[in-house]
């Protein structure tokens, strides 16, 4: 993965998911060794003093003698420091039973600026009504308090 690749990833990912994780609290995470591994956590403290991490894992993939035309893909991970965590494509599947992704295991795929951004938008749009909740200990599959 190039430096260069994952930049234009993270500025991407600032562009769509940014302002609505801002407000709702959660701030990039200032990691650059991370960042150039594909690794772009968003932060916030919760009001109980832990702290929630919506974590995106992303791969890039560029067309080489041995790999022609692999779609660059991510993934989203929910994590508190109280150990709870959760893929967000199998709190949404699996847990909440919203089959709006193929599968509990799904990474969002690519292979231009449109569909990038089409997917991140939809991986935000999930991170903010499922993800945030969750780790809040707001929302909950059994309809109970969340993750607390």
């Amino acid at each position: 993965m190039t430096p260069a690749a994952q930049d234009a990833f993270r500025e991407m990912l600032l562009t769509v998911v940014g302002q609505a994780f801002s407000a709702a609290g959660y701030q990039l995470e200032n990691l650059p060794l991370k960042w150039n591994d594909g690794q772009f956590r968003f932060s916030r403290q919760l009001a109980n003093g832990l702290t929630a991490t919506i974590e995106f894992q992303h791969l890039t993939y560029t067309d080489t003698g041995w790999s022609s035309g692999s779609p660059s893909r991510f993934r989203v991970m929910l994590r508190r420091s109280d150990g709870l965590h959760r893929d967000l494509s199998a709190l949404v599947v699996t847990d909440f039973g919203v089959a709006i992704l193929p599968s509990a295991k799904h990474w969002w795929t690519y292979r231009d600026v449109p569909s990038l951004g089409r997917a991140l938008g939809e991986a935000g749009s999930l991170a903010a009504a499922y993800g945030m909740p969750w780790l809040s200990g707001d929302l909950s599959p059994d309809g109970d308090q969340g993750a607390e």
